[in-house]
């Protein structure tokens, strides 16, 4: 439902925060944006993550954002005002956000846990959360399986009680300064085979942080590999999860809340880009060509077209995540086919906007040391972030169309 500001008409296009807490959260980061501005060109040019900026994060209780209250925290739970953060914080580099959501999204899914889990899940995830509460506990997750998923991390027994985690996980971004990571895995419990996350300091034995990214873009969010090799995991570090391959519908609320404040890293992207635009073409002076003049309405409205898309699709995710107190089955199907025609939406749109951006600007914007250069890399991720890929995206969203899901 649209607001007003003087005389005008304001939808929800992710540029003000939601509640006391998430304005706070703005408040906090303002004072940090010129060093992450500052720095992201060298760092996205070396492939150096800027500890730097998130020494400064942590001590000024950023990283504790999503943390109750109670617990030492910032108590954001807002999905909206969160995604406008890292929005915030994108427009100065996306590959800070990129990292910077590792740590926001696990608050926000361990308060779940802290809330609604069995006891032991509940002591685990509230040890993590007064951590990060109090800037001790930098929380780096880890799902995805190196190598295609060749070889998959798996908890087995302990020979003296307990779990040895072995496997090797890539794209951890935030492991260089991660003190603990959650680590996705399988495990056996009485013959079913099970999913699980496994809790494991740094120091743990056996786990190795390697320095070996190198991407295309995002080349500061340090998105390196882990190395598990016989870690030991006690009983009380590991979320046990439900059966390998179970289809429930109620899990995919998680998956949404975990994943669906990313889409704002990209609308960040796409306002930076917009913005060095118009600034360049002001310093320029005299009238733009038709050609040129073409290409900025264009970026104007798929612009907008952007941020209500992303903003709408927040503020339903919102109401679905803490009010409906329908079947949760029901929640979790409908926030994940928000979150997938949404993300498909920023996939197309955010890069359409930053290539006419570089349109715009012309020959000197293909240089590898331009602004838009690292924007025009950095907004290529969104398409590989989970869940889902283009390819399960499309299937899924199809099923659900034809399965009939409800708007």
């Amino acid at each position: 439902m649209a607001t007003h500001h003087r005389d005008r008409a304001v939808t929800a296009d992710l540029r003000d925060p939601r509640t006391s807490s998430g304005g706070a959260l703005l408040d906090l980061l303002t004072g940090h944006l010129p060093r992450v501005g500052g720095g992201a060109r060298r760092h996205d040019r070396d492939g150096t993550f800027p500890v730097e900026v998130f020494e400064g994060l942590r001590t000024g209780g950023v990283l504790g954002a999503t943390v109750p209250a109670e617990l030492g925290g910032l108590g954001v739970t807002s999905l909206h005002d969160v995604s406008l953060a890292l929005t915030t914080v994108a427009e100065a580099d996306a590959s800070t956000a990129l990292a910077l959501h590792m740590q926001l999204s696990r608050g926000l899914t361990l308060t779940h846990e802290w809330l609604y889990g069995d006891d032991r899940a509940r002591a685990l995830a509230e040890r993590l959360l007064r951590g990060m509460g109090s800037g001790e506990a930098v929380v780096c997750t880890t799902v995805k399986d190196a190598g295609g998923g060749r070889v998959v991390t798996r908890l087995r027994p302990a020979p003296d009680g307990g779990w040895l985690l072995s496997g090797r996980k890539t794209l951890a971004s935030m492991a260089p300064i991660a003190t603990d990571f959650v680590v996705s895995a399988r495990v056996d419990v009485a013959g079913v085979t099970r999913s699980a996350a496994a809790v494991l300091p740094r120091r743990t034995p056996g786990l190795t942080v390697l320095d070996n990214w190198d991407g295309l873009g995002m080349r500061a969010s340090g998105s390196v590999d882990i190395l598990l090799e016989d870690c030991p995991v006690g009983v009380e570090d590991v979320f046990l999860r439900g059966p390998v391959g179970e289809v429930a519908d109620a899990a995919l609320a998680g998956q949404t809340v975990s994943s669906i404040t990313m889409l704002g890293i990209y609308v960040g992207v796409a306002q930076a880009a917009r913005d060095l635009v118009v600034s360049e073409l002001t310093r320029r002076g005299g009238a733009p060509s038709a050609g040129v003049r073409t290409l900025l309405a264009e970026i104007e409205a798929r612009l907008y077209a952007l941020r209500t898309t992303v903003g709408s699709t927040l503020s339903v995710a919102d109401h679905l995540a803490y009010e409906f107190d329908g079947d949760p089955a029901e929640r979790g199907r409908r926030m994940m086919f928000d979150f997938q025609r949404a993300k498909l939406t920023v996939n197309r749109l955010a890069p359409e906007i930053v290539s006419d951006c570089l349109s715009v600007i012309g020959g000197a914007s293909y240089s590898g040391s331009h602004p838009l250069a690292r924007l025009y890399r950095d907004v290529r991720a969104g398409a590989f972030m989970h869940p889902f890929t283009y390819p399960d995206a499309v299937d899924w969203l199809s099923d659900a169309t034809l399965g009939g899901a409800k708007e």
